[in-house]
């Protein structure tokens, strides 16, 4: 009887976490390739991601590893409209997104001398000082564009399977 009562509770448990539960994520895959390559000095991080995302006419793409230091950053801080600038050295620490011709979103974490970690997203005026070494991962079955959001409003990641 008690491994009854058990089962019993286990399921009643688990209908209520079911009713609240958020909606299922729909998920695509897709093989991947990459793309590596060095920046020098005085390069600007965001606009050579642009660039790349127009030249090899990435479609979906994802940032895989960065390391570098830059000596100028610019992030758009949490809940902030326009960029905050920094000047220094600056170790990159992270560097994480998505890419695509139908719009980036990339976020960028640095720290300076004394180790204190700064992170955004990254904005125009994060200039290389001495190199940052990318892989960049392209996802050829996938496509990333930006639709409004009906939540907030904001142009969000949508995925779809490419069209054959």
């Amino acid at each position: 009887m008690p491994a009854i009562l058990l089962f019993t509770l286990y399921l009643l448990f688990a209908t209520m976490e079911t009713a609240t539960a958020q909606p299922t994520v729909s998920a695509q895959s897709s093989p991947m390739t990459t793309l590596s390559f060095r920046l020098g000095p005085g390069q600007d991080l965001k606009a050579v991601l642009d660039e790349l995302a127009q030249k090899h006419h990435v479609a979906a793409g994802t940032l895989l590893t960065c390391v570098g230091i830059l000596t100028d950053v610019a992030l758009r801080l949490a809940n902030q409209d326009g960029p905050t600038v920094y000047q220094g050295h600056f170790e990159i620490v992270s560097l994480v997104g998505t890419l695509s011709t139908n719009g980036s979103h990339i976020h960028l974490a640095v720290s300076d001398s004394t180790g204190r970690t700064l992170g955004g997203h990254l904005m125009a005026g994060c200039k290389i000082y001495t190199t940052a070494e990318i892989v960049v991962g392209l996802l050829p079955d996938l496509v990333f564009t930006r639709e409004p959001d009906p939540t907030f409003g904001y142009k969000e990641l949508v995925v779809r399977k490419k069209k054959k």
